[in-house]
């Protein structure tokens, strides 16, 4: 079941407490018609003592499913790894501009897709890696490749910022809008003429809140670009978020 973008925006300004999701401001009849049918195909059912649509678990996770991938059915990975398919690759390396010599930062590595792709896109290229999932860490140490910085499974958002990376790629995991907090700070490893190319959900393009809105701000201060990925470009992996790259130059 397919979602416009009104109702994603409406459902983005919800309140989520635990189970319940009690929706923002007056909706006009339409679009609150609409809304409530994403809803109930969604499991939410509306409880009048309540005042809210009532889910079977967390009302959040539910919604931000939803909003990823502007539909109600999802699939889910409890470390939300989605391995970055080729063709995206080819994308992000096409507005990196790898050049020899170049060190580079991948946070959240996955299997090193990315890494691997960088580190053949020219001579002398040095490729820094941080991953959270243990069986990707293992899989990472496997690489017989030139890399440095894999150790123990490390949450990226932990690191201490150094800047000393010509380019930074990524592909974050997208959750209650967690790519943005790590694109954010993966910009403090940039070195001055740096530049960040990340895969991002493509809710980053019209969700309201602040730090949505704070972070598009972001992109134009740098003088930087989203750029829509084909629908589906994830499928291949597993999921149908839909998703762009946001290129950041610092």
């Amino acid at each position: 079941m397919r979602v416009d973008n009104e109702v994603l925006n409406v459902l983005s300004a919800a309140e989520c407490i635990g189970n319940n999701l009690k929706l923002v401001g007056t909706l006009d009849r339409n679009l609150y018609t609409r809304t409530n049918k994403v809803l109930e195909a969604a499991g939410g059912k509306w409880n009048r003592s309540a005042k809210a649509h009532v889910f079977g678990s967390d009302a959040l996770d539910r919604i931000e499913q939803i909003i990823l991938t502007g539909d109600v059915v999802v699939p889910k990975d409890d470390f939300e790894f989605f391995p970055t398919p080729p063709e995206v690759i080819r994308h992000v390396l096409h507005f990196a501009d790898i050049r020899d010599g170049m060190k580079v930062l991948e946070p959240s590595a996955g299997k090193g897709a990315i890494a691997k792709a960088a580190h053949s896109a020219a001579a002398d290229v040095m490729v820094d890696m941080y991953e959270l999932m243990p069986a990707n860490n293992d899989a990472l140490h496997a690489l017989n490749l030139r890399l440095s910085g894999i150790g123990k499974p490390v949450d990226f958002l932990t690191v201490e910022p150094n800047p000393i990376y010509d380019r930074v790629l990524m592909n974050p995991p997208f959750g209650r809008q967690a790519d943005i907090k790590h694109v954010t700070h993966a910009l403090k490893f940039l070195k001055p003429g740096g530049l960040l190319v990340s895969v991002m959900a493509s809710s980053v393009t019209f969700r309201s809140n602040k730090l949505t809105t704070d972070f598009r701000g972001i992109v134009e201060s740098h003088g930087g670009h989203i750029e829509e990925l084909p629908s589906g470009a994830f499928k291949e992996s597993g999921t149908m978020v839909n998703t762009v790259i946001v290129v950041i130059p610092n």
